[in-house]
């Protein structure tokens, strides 16, 4: 029999979302076929301290891993000669040599290609999005740019920093037109998200924003509601059932993405099968202009008038039972274990230059 490989699965992280990193990694690590896998699980705390754990996956779960004694500190080297992690130990440093990483990592130093350009500089494959894609793909503000130049919709939106003016900010936000949102340009689930409905809710807004980011975007409000498409790529691509989020009011934030109490996600989309279709070779356009590999959630608007308008693109979407993409994914024929399974031998498959080996 072959030697099975070895799946680094990084989990945690130095980030807002490190919760919810916690939650996908453990659901990762429970579907992952150990009969093909030799699976390394590397936790990342919130301080942005690695290391390797061995412990129980509840442990994961419930943010105690750290309390387990068999963790052991992981130290990173860029070299293509040797392997590019290592343990300190007591006796000095061990290797710890992987084929592959699958970065388990939402938002900022994990799912915005910092993590990813280390492993590619080592030649170690990523399962999933690579460097470029998913720093582009973090940044909402160029993601838009990209996919509108490729004749897709997107939300016509305004960029600010820390010294944008807030009369300018006023001005651009009513030509606009209100309600809009405010948004970080790099953060994931809709940490730092207001919708404002009035001129004097917006500079709060604002403000709140530049909380978790450097940038922050002011972008109109589509009508209609969010559809999502599931994308998994190994060799062609493969899309998911298309999913509908129903709002009893607001906006899908923080709190409803994880607890749905006054929302509704459906599987498939309640919508017609001819704009089922449109929408999923939308999905696929977005995919490919982003230069995104493995896999991805890509989400959109769908209007009153079946106009399909551009959201945002997850690389690195949730992985628990009830998320979003392995629904899409379940409700298209594809049990989590396959879709695991199919993305690793992928990225195991593919050459450092993006081509297949």
């Amino acid at each position: 029999m072959h030697e099975k490989k070895r799946i680094a699965v990084l989990f945690g992280g130095c980030s807002p979302e490190y919760g919810v990193s916690l939650q996908s990694a453990a659901s990762v690590l429970q579907q992952l076929d150990r009969q093909k896998f030799a699976v390394v699980s590397i936790g990342i705390t919130r301080q942005g301290d690695w290391y390797l754990y061995g412990g129980p996956i509840h442990a994961i779960q419930n943010d105690t891993w750290m309390d387990i004694a068999s963790c052991a500190r992981v130290l990173f080297s860029p070299s293509r000669n040797a392997p590019a992690m290592f343990l300190r130990t007591e006796n000095g440093l061990q290797s710890l040599p992987v084929d592959a990483v699958f970065p388990v990592l939402h938002g900022a130093n994990g799912e915005d290609g910092t993590v990813q350009g280390m492993f590619e500089l080592a030649g170690i494959p990523i399962v999933g999005c690579g460097m470029l894609s998913s720093a582009l793909c973090m940044h909402k503000f160029l993601a838009h740019r990209v996919v509108e130049a490729e004749g897709i919709r997107a939300p016509h939106a305004c960029v600010y920093g820390p010294s944008s003016s807030r009369q300018s900010i006023l001005a651009e936000a009513d030509a606009l037109g209100y309600p809009l949102f405010v948004k970080p340009v790099k953060a994931g689930s809709s940490f730092g998200i207001t919708h404002v409905a009035r001129a004097e809710e917006l500079m709060p807004a604002v403000e709140h924003a530049f909380s978790f980011d450097d940038k922050v975007i002011v972008e109109e409000a589509i009508a209609g509601f969010e559809v999502g498409c599931a994308v998994l790529e190994s060799g062609a691509l493969t899309l998911g059932e298309i999913d509908e989020i129903e709002l009893k009011g607001g906006f899908f934030d923080f709190a409803e993405k994880y607890t749905l109490k006054t929302s509704a996600i459906h599987v498939p989309a309640r919508i017609p099968s001819g704009d089922i279709l449109r929408i999923k070779a939308t999905a696929a356009r977005i995919y490919r202009a982003l230069d995104c590999r493995g896999f991805a959630r890509v989400d959109m608007f769908y209007t009153p008038k079946g106009e399909i308008v551009f959201n945002e693109v997850n690389t690195i979407p949730g992985f628990t039972e009830h998320s979003r993409y392995p629904c899409m994914m379940k409700a298209a024929g594809w049990r989590m274990r396959e879709v695991l399974t199919a993305a690793i031998e992928f990225a195991l498959h593919t050459d450092r230059k993006g081509g297949q080996a």
